[in-house]
């Protein structure tokens, strides 16, 4: 079993500081056993962080993606996702995020789309989302977790070219039986997972830095640092980083 002492030295070893502002995603399952589980997570970072520094984690009121039915895939549906009530206690955003996100010092927005958030900036989260995080030099650790988890990356596709976008948009007939205020669906795929790409493209120039707790690979990033290589693409060779050329 992981201890919270060892977890600590973990991230300590890692680079999280006091007053760090921190996006923070995890896996608690990634870990094996650790000592205290998701409440063992979320006061280890506040102890490391301090009131002088925030913490962000993502509450986006979402299922995990359901099986698809004969029906969803000949209308080309390849992701299927409910829109949850406010007060689901269990979200597809895991254990650490929603037990962070139902604590009284947490800042939590009320949309399907949001953000909690705790500590000096926290309540940055009810207006920005992680717009402070991003534009003002935080920090992303990922717990068991890769960038497909990193939400600040979702923040740069304002860049995305709209033919793109309109390709695996859904149709108004999957919207008809969909409604998009209580579903989020996606209707194809493109053939690479840019997402991947960008995360080699930041190992390769030295922006992600790891460390081993027990079986959970933890990753700490400059979430700016990353973001800007995706926003970048996006802007200047969109067709071959989706592989659509």
């Amino acid at each position: 079993m992981i201890t919270k002492e060892e977890l600590k030295k973990s991230l300590t070893d890692l680079g999280i500081t006091k007053g760090m502002t921190l996006e923070v995603h995890s896996s608690l399952s990634s870990f094996g056993e650790l000592e205290g589980g998701a409440m063992t997570v979320i006061d280890t970072l506040k102890e490391l962080v301090t009131e002088e520094g925030s913490i962000f984690m993502p509450a986006l009121r979402l299922s995990k993606e359901l099986p698809l039915t004969d029906e969803d895939k000949k209308m080309g549906i390849t992701v299927k996702i409910k829109v949850l009530p406010r007060d689901e206690e269990r979200t597809a955003m895991g254990l650490v995020a929603d037990t962070f996100r139902k604590l009284p010092d947490t800042y939590t927005g009320t949309d399907v789309i949001s953000t909690s958030g705790w500590g000096k900036h926290g309540k940055e989260a009810l207006t920005g989302g992680l717009d402070y995080a991003i534009h003002n030099g935080g920090k992303a650790l990922l717990l068991g977790v890769d960038i497909y988890k990193l939400t600040a990356m979702h923040y740069m596709e304002g860049a995305t070219p709209k033919d793109i976008n309109d390709r695996f948009a859904p149709t108004e007939e999957i919207n008809k039986l969909y409604p998009p205020d209580q579903w989020f669906m996606e209707a194809g795929h493109p053939p690479v997972k840019a997402w991947y790409t960008i995360q080699k493209m930041a190992y390769e120039r030295g922006l992600i830095k790891e460390v081993q707790i027990g079986s959970c690979k933890a990753m700490f990033l400059d979430i700016w640092s990353v973001v800007s290589i995706y926003e970048n693409e996006l802007k200047t060779n969109p067709y071959k980083l989706w592989g659509l050329e």
